[in-house]
């Protein structure tokens, strides 16, 4: 008896046909859930560059010591809250990709049993 083409002749190719296609879909979640991190990471480096731009100008436009270390206190003051939101955003997308991979061991990886 003749097979239709699309059918694997033995189940264990099935088998691999669906591991490869789960690791396939598996590694497609995981580059998205990268690019978005990569995006939001590039936008944070920009944002990084306009605030020692705008510290820059706020320095050449002060007239006094205490301007100057208004200037850079309200700064550092602002970098100390994105260093916060750097750790959170860090944390996430971590887990965000974890959970993928972890995911995928649950969805069309073998167990261990028979």
């Amino acid at each position: 008896m003749v097979g239709k083409p699309t059918d694997p002749p033995m189940p264990f190719l099935k088998a691999g046909k669906e591991q490869t296609e789960a690791f396939l879909g598996m590694h497609q979640e995981i580059l998205q859930a990268y690019e978005q991190a990569s995006q939001a990471w590039l936008a944070r480096v920009k944002l990084e560059m306009e605030l020692w731009s705008q510290l820059a100008a706020k320095l050449s436009a002060t007239r006094s010591g205490p301007e100057a270390m208004q200037a850079c206190q309200e700064s550092v003051a602002q970098r100390m809250q994105l260093a916060a939101e750097d750790a959170r955003r860090m944390y996430d997308d971590c887990q965000k990709i974890m959970s993928k991979i972890g995911r995928s061991f649950t969805n069309g990886w073998p167990t261990g049993s028979s």
